[in-house]
């Protein structure tokens, strides 16, 4: 779950004023305690600005095929199939007109 900068802040104080533990205070809110801690780290090395999610732009993959060569494998594999389709008629025409010869 998302949490904005604020509520971020909100659940570092609380688990800070809380009189359980923090991992108690953490599985009662629901927050695990490596997040906890991430944010903790983050607010004091950058203060409140650090809570704030830093993502841009839209998530890339790492193993995305570009477009143009997309394009260029389906159009070769494509062009192959259907050079495998040709051969295999003229094999099944020969192999057919070589039976008519031999009965």
């Amino acid at each position: 779950m998302k949490y904005p900068a604020s509520e971020k802040l909100e659940i570092i104080r609380l688990v800070e004023r809380s009189h359980l533990s923090a991992k108690r205070t953490l599985d009662k809110i629901g927050v695990s305690r490596p997040t906890y801690y991430r944010w903790c780290d983050l607010y004091q090395r950058f203060g409140e600005e650090g809570l704030e999610d830093k993502r841009s732009g839209p998530p890339r993959a790492w193993n995305r095929i570009p477009d143009k060569v997309r394009s260029d494998v389906l159009d070769m594999a494509l062009a192959r199939r259907n050079a495998a389709k040709r051969a295999s008629s003229r094999a099944n025409r020969k192999m057919a007109s070589s039976d008519q010869r031999v009965a």
